[in-house]
């Protein structure tokens, strides 16, 4: 498999750095910043949505699969970003989204108008008797997942923004446009693609209430999605075996997942699940806070891991994203161990099994922004959030408590480069505010110090790439019942590896033989073998 020893970098385009003065990050602006990247060691750069867009979901709303938005720049822009990061042996993975479109799109407004052709695109349907809509599901954004359109006395589905209109995937004229968008990527050099929740493209054949939640169980992992995403492949990126792919999929199954990332399903090459980023959701509810449940993140890391595994399946291995608040804020300690905790979850991450993603700034330890003025925040779902938490009748202090922990906004502040004014990212006031602390968090600093975060996910990158066991080794659980140690063991041909993390601000003892192996990697100077102390990851190897 072509892809085991790559790292794959995340850019949130309009966060990573402002070439053209505009407050915005854009293609110029990644183009200046590619050295730095070669440096890191990454081997592709994956865009969030850069096509045309109206943006009432950052990009995930596309007007035109075709054309870039003019915001990030020009096609011209984007060809030059793609033969510059090849010189430096990096690649673009472009972010598809094929779930729906914007309703701005010329598909939709034609399907307005009646065309027959392009209302098929979508997912319309009567209501019911009642004058409700056809069934009771709600929107992933909150509110009703169905907009009336009063010309054709129907509704649309919409899971997401009610911009945001689903396409019909059973229609096979949907299912070629969507071929044709990734070849036309494919030709312009992109060697990679995510699919954003590309597990809810096929829709039941028969649409019902849902009584006991939100509707998710009728179209998650639905009727036909592995039929399609087989097909998919097999009329586009497949055809390219240096090309690499992943699945965004949400709310999804480890058994639906083996055959998305299976080595022989033909779907796709690797998967992202959600399921460890849940563990600090109190009843599974995003917006109420809870301690996380270390006990239940090891249990999800192990079995994912494990059951992967089992059936030649591939994961992409992440704690950040676009959509997820800082890691270091969450499950390490930005206040007192800012720097141990963030290694030691790299490590935690980047020594799996699977495909590590690296998300722009936590390679520096970014932090959550901490915003407590809503004239803050940009996400439509934080916003949105705040309104329905105070009518929950939450005080302020409490809503800013918990928009803090988190909101999407706290992974898309301005990158910080230096500590000079809006942290080097522009020269003039970005759409979004920098966090406070720029001036100590950034990328300058973390150059010049050869102990910094940067340093540290540096050469795990180059780990990977010089062993086999990183690459390819078995994964077999350790110290399982331990509640405040995270480890395991890879195991290839005659090598083993044993990584060790304490995920607390405390000494743990440990009780193991290491006599044999040495230390491959650590975040303390000093090797203490039968204690860690607060926050530390180590890697021990043997051959």
């Amino acid at each position: 498999m072509h892809f085991k020893d790559k790292v794959i970098y995340q850019i949130y385009p309009k966060s990573f750095y402002d070439g053209d003065h505009d407050g915005k990050g854009d293609f110029q602006g990644v183009i200046q910043k590619l050295d730095y990247l070669e440096y890191l060691g990454i081997d592709y750069i994956w865009f969030n949505a850069c096509f045309l867009s109206p943006q009432n979901d950052n990009g995930y709303d596309v007007e035109d699969y075709y054309k870039i938005d003019p915001q990030y720049g020009s096609m011209q822009d984007f060809e030059e970003l793609c033969s510059e990061a090849k010189k430096r042996n990096i690649y673009i993975m472009l972010d598809m989204v094929f779930n729906h479109t914007s309703t701005r799109h010329e598909w939709f407004q034609k399907a307005l108008k009646g065309e027959e052709k392009y209302k098929n695109y979508y997912i319309f349907r009567k209501g019911k008797a009642n004058g409700k809509s056809p069934t009771n599901w709600q929107s992933k954004f909150g509110g009703n997942a169905w907009e009336y359109v009063e010309t054709f006395d129907e509704y649309y589905l919409h899971l997401y923004d009610r911009t945001q209109a689903d396409l019909n995937w059973d229609n096979p004229e949907v299912r070629e446009e969507m071929v044709n968008v990734v070849d036309f990527w494919m030709n312009k050099g992109v060697k990679g693609f995510r699919f954003d929740v590309v597990n809810l493209i096929s829709k039941p054949d028969t649409f019902e209430d849902d009584f006991e939640g939100d509707g998710r169980r009728f179209y998650t992992d639905g009727p036909h999605v592995h039929e399609y995403l087989r097909e998919l492949n097999l009329n586009s990126f497949g055809k390219d075996k240096s090309c690499i792919t992943v699945g965004e999929m949400s709310s999804t199954s480890l058994e639906n997942c083996v055959k998305y990332a299976g080595e022989d399903s033909n779907e796709l090459n690797m998967v992202f699940n959600f399921h460890h980023l849940k563990v600090d959701y109190r009843n599974k509810d995003k917006w109420s806070l809870k301690p996380f449940d270390f006990m239940e993140l090891k249990n999800l890391f192990n079995t994912w891991q494990i059951g992967m595994q089992e059936n030649k399946a591939w994961n992409a291995l992440f704690w950040c994203n676009h959509d997820q608040p800082r890691v270091v804020s969450r499950f390490g300690n930005d206040k007192n161990y800012h720097e141990q905790s963030a290694k030691m979850l790299a490590s935690t991450i980047h020594l799996m099994r699977g495909v590590p993603y690296i998300y722009q700034g936590e390679e520096i330890g970014m932090t959550n922004a901490y915003f407590s003025d809503i004239k803050k925040y940009r996400d439509v779902e934080s916003l949105n959030y705040y309104k329905i938490l105070k009518e929950k009748g939450y005080n302020e202090k409490e809503v800013f408590e918990i928009l803090e922990e988190r909101s999407r906004d706290n992974s898309r502040t301005p990158m910080q480069w230096d500590d000079s004014d809006y942290a080097g990212f522009s020269d003039v006031t970005p759409w979004i505010d920098v966090i406070d602390n720029y001036q100590s968090i950034n990328v300058k600093n973390s150059m010049n110090d050869k102990d910094s975060i940067l340093h540290y996910y540096k050469k795990l990158i180059e780990l990977r790439k010089q062993y086999k066991i990183i690459q390819e080794g078995l994964f077999v659980p350790l110290l399982e019942s331990d509640s405040e140690v995270f480890a395991y063991k890879r195991m290839y041909e005659d090598e083993e590896l044993i990584v060790l993390n304490n995920f607390y601000d405390k000494e743990v003892t440990i009780d193991m033989n290491l006599q044999e192996y040495v230390l491959l990697i650590s975040n303390y100077k000093e090797d203490k073998r039968k204690i860690l102390r607060p926050y530390e990851t180590v890697a021990y190897y043997k051959k």
